[in-house]
């Protein structure tokens, strides 16, 4: 029983390199290509919501249209490159440095003293109690968590990233995974890239732990070698 269970469950995630990106980048392809495609058809002049936002360095730092102009295009090429699965890797972290900026400047909380308090804001509709906003974040959240894995395992087989592989006979990639320090201390730090706008305190944990990891690593290969 058990080992049809283990032969089952191994064709599943066989299907699953096939099929699981796939969804996830077609639904961020549209979700993003119609967010810039509605940026684009409103002009190159940032509108005034936009231009009265408090941008986190460094983007604080452009103005309002050149901060307009890059998200813009941002997500049109990002929309397209996900729907192809070319540079999947690259446009799914793009995208993640967008959204993470969006929660931050737009979604976030303006202030909040606990964990319970910070969750009220994990919501579609504006929660806004005793006259303070206490957020909106749920669907830039979950966009978040939907591009981690496309960072982390690519777009699938089903994507032009998959035939240049091929193309370049390195398609063993796919299947040849290294998990060590430095793996878990990239993933690390990915995560820290994800928090450091919004729970900054959280980054900082998560990114000593990858230099850690990784510092541990590297000493161990220097060791071996």
């Amino acid at each position: 029983m058990l080992d049809y269970y283990d032969r089952l469950t191994d064709r599943l995630r066989a299907a699953g390199d096939w099929i699981a990106p796939l969804g996830l980048r077609l639904l961020l392809a549209h979700a993003f290509l119609d967010a810039g495609l509605n940026k684009l058809s409103a002009g190159t002049q940032a509108p005034s919501w936009f231009a009265n936002q408090e941008f986190v360095v460094p983007f604080g730092l452009l103005s309002a249209n050149m901060n307009w102009f890059m998200v813009t295009w941002g997500e049109i090429l990002a929309g397209i490159g996900m729907a192809l699965g070319l540079f999947t890797r690259f446009f799914a972290l793009s995208l993640i440095v967008i959204t993470v900026v969006a929660i931050a400047a737009v979604h976030w909380p303006s202030s909040w003293d606990s964990l319970g308090q910070l969750w009220e804001g994990y919501s579609v509709s504006r929660v806004v109690e005793d006259g303070e906003f206490r957020g909106n974040y749920r669907i830039p959240l979950l966009f978040l968590v939907m591009l981690l894995p496309l960072v982390l395992m690519g777009g699938g087989k089903l994507s032009l990233d998959q035939f240049l592989l091929k193309l370049t006979d390195r398609s063993d990639l796919i299947h040849g995974r290294a998990e060590d320090g430095l793996a878990i201390g990239l993933g690390l730090m990915l995560l820290a890239l994800m928090s450091v706008y919004l729970i900054t305190s959280w980054a900082i944990v998560l990114f000593l732990l990858a230099v850690l990891l990784i510092a541990g690593f590297l000493r161990n290969q220097r060791r071996s070698s």
